[in-house]
């Protein structure tokens, strides 16, 4: 099965020219989900179809839908198998354990090619998982000179996509670039409040009332890229600090495993700063 995704402007009968390019293909749709964002005046589009031939069917279906509709019609046809992917975490086992599990067990639609970390502690965690992993030290570098490190092995396994599992380096907007739109991050959901080491305990001396994450794609502006998935639990005053900390990682976890399973089975479209999501 595939999925073919389509964003336009919006004008009566885009439905009907996307289904009759499908049917002239003798594909079959199987799902569909369409939305037209008022604001902007776009439409975007998620059907999944089977009947599909070879790729070169598939490269004239994009060619022909691309011809169907408005000028400047973007169109992609995504095929289902598993995306290639590095995990870049530090010293935080949680997030990057649970991916390791899912990933061991088929619960995601990705392949981890690597993990790579600026600390060697996780390596013990990932090497019972025969995931190659590398440590990349940021000690006694800069950023652009420990960033060149990692991108020289990203450069070799060129994944599809980059995950940060709690990975506590500040990505420079150059690094940024050399994934547009393709780099996930999962973060505490107190930001811009409680900035800094041990925010969660920081959330205890304030009282907070629930907590969260905060799952995005990453851009040059820093926890501020397009929102994924966002995940909050009550919490009381007979919860310390410890307790935080354990009801935080587990809805880091939750909200990243989520967000993952909409970026790699092909539900998020991005409008500006916000995003579409066929769930």
């Amino acid at each position: 099965m595939a999925v073919l995704l389509v964003e336009c402007p919006d004008q009566r009968g885009l439905v009907h020219a996307i289904s009759g390019v499908l049917l002239r293909h003798g594909c079959n749709v199987v799902g569909n989900q369409e939305f037209v964002d008022a604001a902007s005046g776009r439409f975007f589009m998620r059907t999944e179809f089977d009947g599909l031939g070879d790729s070169g069917a598939g490269q004239q279906l994009v060619s022909e839908t691309r011809t169907a509709l408005p000028a400047g019609a973007q169109v992609r046809l995504a095929q289902p198998g598993p995306k290639r992917i590095v995990v870049l975490a530090s010293r935080e086992h949680h997030c990057l354990g649970d991916l390791l599990i899912r990933h061991q067990f088929g619960g995601i639609n990705a392949r981890i090619e690597a993990v790579i970390s600026n600390h060697a502690v996780l390596g013990e965690l990932v090497g019972k998982f025969e995931v190659p992993f590398h440590c990349v030290p940021a000690d006694g570098l800069d950023r652009a000179a420990h960033e060149a490190a990692v991108a020289e092995i990203l450069d070799r396994i060129r994944p599809e996509y980059l995950v940060l599992a709690k990975y506590m380096r500040v990505l420079s907007p150059g690094f940024v670039s050399r994934y547009p739109s393709r780099i996930i991050n999962i973060h505490h959901s107190f930001l811009p409040a409680f900035i800094g080491a041990k925010p969660y305990h920081q959330a205890f001396q304030r009282g907070v009332k629930v907590i969260g994450a905060t799952a995005h794609l990453v851009t040059d502006d820093l926890d501020a890229g397009p929102i994924l998935v966002q995940h909050v639990i009550p919490v009381d005053h007979t919860h310390a600090a410890e307790d935080l900390v354990r009801a935080g990682r587990d809805v880091e976890q939750f909200a990243l495993a989520q967000a993952l399973r909409l970026v790699f089975e092909d539900r998020v479209f991005l409008a500006g700063n916000r995003t579409i999501i066929f769930d």
